[in-house]
């Protein structure tokens, strides 16, 4: 009896059954976490791809379908990204060296001589976790957004 008291056969199964849950969740964890950034990325790039479409010269810059379909297109037919509900295009204006703002006057008519024009594109959609976790809400929005001067103009 007092050998069976002493022995040690079998307390590694015990160890590992205690940790084998934690570890468990820190791999699912780490497989959502990679999942967020590769979709955080794809929103990025997408907005990224629109706005190169786009500051090609003043009329690519108003042509929000054109940019829309670039961004759409990068953004790797991503299930919850669609052009009526997840990218916003934007035409800003820059007066005297001034912060871009939405432009105040049409882009077809006479602007002042020192105007910049650039274009901001906004992506956005959801990204739906594989499981649902407490204080998380599912679906958690991610976006992405770029802005850039037009280079003919």
């Amino acid at each position: 009896m007092s050998r069976l008291r002493h022995s040690d056969s079998g307390s590694s199964l015990i160890e590992f059954a205690i940790a084998a849950p934690v570890l468990i969740l820190l791999l699912i964890g780490l497989i959502e976490m990679g999942r967020f950034t590769f979709f955080s990325i794809l929103a990025a790039n997408a907005a990224r791809a629109g706005v190169q479409y786009g500051a090609q010269n003043l009329e690519t810059a108003y042509d929000t379908s054109g940019i829309t379909s670039a961004a759409l297109q990068d953004a790797q037919n991503l299930p919850n990204w669609t052009a009526a509900n997840g990218i916003t295009v934007n035409q800003l204006c820059a007066l005297d060296g001034g912060p871009p703002q939405q432009c105040s006057t049409p882009w077809g008519s006479s602007p002042p001589v020192d105007t910049i024009y650039y274009v901001q594109v906004q992506v956005s959609g959801t990204f739906n976790t594989l499981l649902n976790y407490p204080g998380i809400p599912n679906p958690v929005p991610i976006s992405g957004s770029a802005t850039m001067r037009v280079a003919t103009q």
